[in-house]
């Protein structure tokens, strides 16, 4: 039921807790906002291998990351709805929510959120940056139902 063909879901891993295509779709649509009828995008749902080269491959960093977004950069003068890619490690996510008791269905809004607003160019390298980008996920997720990602949780 993909209201936005653009939008291209990819899951190359069998796990439980595994949120719906509808429901990632969602959640992406949520984040674009205005944008959700034009916006293209490929989402990968993958394991730990997967993202672990693409993480080496493309940050330098080694181990696995629990979201990698790859903007799309258009030539310039050239208009396009084409966003770009965002990548996101099943295993991790799962580790994180429990780590961070959160339900895995909360953080999995969160954490398309957070990857969605990276392809809109929201970053969180600098201070100021990320308390934006902090306080868009904060009421993009309060939006849906979903507490503050970034309260701390008292288990």
């Amino acid at each position: 039921m993909n209201t936005n063909p653009g939008i291209d879901i990819q899951c190359a891993i069998t796990a439980d807790g595994l949120p719906s295509s509808a429901q990632l779709l969602q959640w992406v649509q949520h984040a674009l906002r205005d944008r959700a009828a034009d916006a293209e995008l490929t989402l990968r749902i993958v394991d730990e291998a997967e993202i672990t080269a693409l993480n080496s491959r493309y940050r330098g960093k080694d181990g696995p990351t629990n979201v990698l977004a790859f903007p799309y950069q258009p030539l310039p003068g050239v208009e396009s709805g084409l966003l770009g890619d965002i990548v996101i490690c099943v295993p991790v996510v799962a580790r994180e929510a429990v780590a961070q008791g959160k339900s895995l269905e909360e953080h999995w809004a969160h954490i398309i959120i957070h990857g969605v607003l990276h392809l809109l160019g929201h970053e969180h390298k600098e201070a100021e940056e990320a308390g934006r980008m902090e306080q868009l996920e904060t009421q993009l997720l309060g939006q849906l139902g979903y507490s503050d990602p970034y309260q701390a949780r008292i288990g």
